[in-house]
């Protein structure tokens, strides 16, 4: 029997009685039954009183039907986004002895990616995420089978780049499950916070686990081994994921399916601006801190400083998750989030200046504590701003947006440290700081807009 979460999405509880007595359940033959108060309306899932007081949102939003399975479907499909771009490097340059080859093929991938990933997440709009997402997996799997193929008979080298484009066809794994949770719990914000908090938490662990699987399958196995495990694990999430029909979010009626497309919503543009700055941030600080490891001899251990980043974004995500939002509007937390990330920018620029890796991880781990709320805050404002007929496409935006502000941080942060080679300081370490001030400039400007339409009425 479903859940009274499903029953109360439009804010009443059907296991109630008319006279406003709710029904708890049966212990033997009697009938527990207690008045009905006015909390019950704003609390539509109950945890399990086992649950640790921190862990209890968590357990609450788990306790939907559903809900599990699509989520360990989602992880599942959401892993390989760690582990495509990483195995294919690997297993290019193993191969063909080229890096320049194997950056050439990722980077074609990532601008197929900018192009047909909304085009793909607009579909999954109007026409359902099972009816969409699934198809565009199989194509998306198909393109890194045919690439490993490809790379394993030494077929030229225009075939590797059509195969990986083929993989822009993933679909956004994170948005679909953000989409869900929203449409569970667009009735009760703490709850939609809690769960995009969760939803950060995961993609920085993917994003953390992704690439040593990746490299340990391609080196110790075959150089093959990380793309067919990462497209084998994306198809079976899919199938999972897909297969929890009753929590999909359903289609916009035609009324509605022709709301205004995200990129025409002058109140986002900033916040696209914003994302595509923090990119920035992400893909400047990787390649400073590989190349200022590559400078203290001990490029091996960039790996494990760079975990330390995405371990503390982790863990402010799942704590931000514990704890009620405060009552600021959305746009306010936002812009005062990305200023946090441009100050804490500041630590490993100043950690690199000691010359020592232990106190860069340090650092690393203190800044990476502020992307969390950054980026939870963040997808919880593009949700407010788009159109739910649009939401799948609002959020794959978002995504392509700070996708693409990590592969312009990276060739900035790469071009910096290759032509300050000769400096006594790190100087690549202050691309990171200037990419974040630029994402305050958008958050704030975003909160200018704001109050500047709430003034207008509008």
């Amino acid at each position: 029997m479903p859940s009274a979460a499903v029953h109360r999405r439009d804010g009443r509880d059907h296991h109630s009685s008319r006279g406003g007595t709710q029904f708890l359940g049966m212990t033997g033959h009697t009938l527990i039954a207690r008045p009905k108060t006015t909390t019950d309306r704003a609390r539509p899932l109950h945890c399990p009183r086992s649950a640790p007081g921190r862990l209890a949102p968590y357990a609450r939003l788990f306790t939907v039907p559903g809900a599990r399975a699509f989520t360990a479907g989602n992880l599942l499909a959401r892993l390989p986004m760690g582990m495509l771009s990483v195995s294919a490097v690997i297993m290019i340059a193993t191969t063909r002895g080229s890096y320049a080859l194997a950056g050439a093929v990722t980077a074609t991938g990532l601008a197929a990616t900018g192009v047909v990933g909304p085009l793909t997440a607009r579909l999954i709009d109007r026409h359902g995420q099972a009816r969409i997402a699934l198809p565009a997996t199989l194509v998306a799997v198909a393109g890194a089978v045919l690439l490993a193929a490809c790379v394993r008979s030494g077929a030229p080298g225009w075939m590797l780049f059509a195969s990986y484009a083929a993989t822009a066809t993933t679909p956004n794994t994170g948005g679909l499950s953000r989409a869900r949770w929203a449409h569970l719990f667009r009735t009760d914000p703490a709850a939609r916070h809690t769960a995009n908090s969760f939803e950060q938490a995961a993609d920085e662990l993917c994003f953390m686990a992704g690439p040593p699987l990746a490299a340990v399958l391609c080196t110790q196995l075959f150089a093959e081994a990380g793309t067919l495990v990462g497209a084998a694990l994306l198809l079976l999430g899919m199938l999972i994921f897909t297969g929890q029909r009753s929590t999909e979010p359903p289609v916009a009626a035609s009324s509605t399916g022709h709301a205004v497309p995200p990129l025409r919503l002058r109140a986002l543009l900033p916040l696209l601006v914003a994302f595509l700055c923090t990119g920035g941030v992400f893909g400047a600080m990787e390649v400073a801190t590989i190349a200022f490891a590559d400078g203290q001899g001990q490029q091996g251990a960039a790996g494990v400083v760079l975990a330390c980043q995405a371990m503390g974004s982790a863990a402010a995500g799942l704590f931000m998750g514990t704890v009620r939002p405060p009552a600021t509007p959305l746009t306010r937390r936002f812009a005062l989030c990305v200023g946090a990330v441009a100050v804490l920018a500041l630590l490993p620029l100043t950690a690199a200046a000691t010359g020592s890796l232990a106190v860069l991880a340090v650092a690393l781990l203190v800044a990476g504590m502020g992307t969390a709320p950054a980026m939870v805050t963040g997808m919880t404002l593009i949700q407010e701003t788009v159109p739910a007929a649009r939401l799948n496409e609002g959020m794959t935006c978002a995504v392509t947006a700070l996708l693409s502000g990590i592969a312009a941080g990276s060739a900035a942060g790469g071009w910096v440290a290759e032509h300050a080679r000769h400096l006594s300081w790190p100087a690549a370490f202050t691309v990171p700081p200037t990419a974040a001030v630029l994402a305050a400039i958008a958050a704030f400007s975003a909160l200018g807009l704001a109050e500047w339409r709430a003034r207008q009425g509008r």
